[in-house]
């Protein structure tokens, strides 16, 4: 079971949910425009960076999105700024971008992102020591 807590200052799209006793921070770009994935993206630093460093698990949920290069520099970006304060990050629905993206984020970031089939999946591998 997941129990949600929404934050009045985040957008809808972020927000901490509480999975097997752990904060888990859900990022849930799911069919959204590259105009929303960009916009939602440059609120996570601010919210990550109020967190003691190494302890933020979040997932990012992509499925059914669009992309442009905007929404591609804001993950980036978005991915260098809260590097320190992240413990593991999970990503479903990036099966359908380019294998290139993800490595050139991933290189970019100096993070690694695990691709999971299911929001479940990714929780569960999230709060798992």
């Amino acid at each position: 079971m997941v129990e949600t807590t929404s934050l009045w200052c985040l957008p809808d799209h972020v927000r901490f949910v509480t999975h097997q006793g752990k904060q888990v921070l859900i990022v849930d770009l799911s069919h959204c425009t590259s105009d929303e994935i960009e916009k939602t993206l440059r609120v996570v630093p601010n919210l990550v960076m109020t967190r003691p460093r190494n302890s933020v698990l979040i997932l990012s949920d992509f499925t059914g999105a669009s992309i442009n290069r905007a929404a591609i520099l804001a993950l980036e970006e978005t991915a260098v700024f809260d590097k320190p304060y992240v413990r593991k990050s999970g990503c479903v629905g990036i099966e359908s971008f380019p294998v290139k993206l993800i490595e050139d984020v991933s290189i970019f970031s100096g993070r690694q992102f695990s691709s999971f089939r299911t929001r479940e999946e990714a929780l569960t591998w999230l709060v798992k020591e």
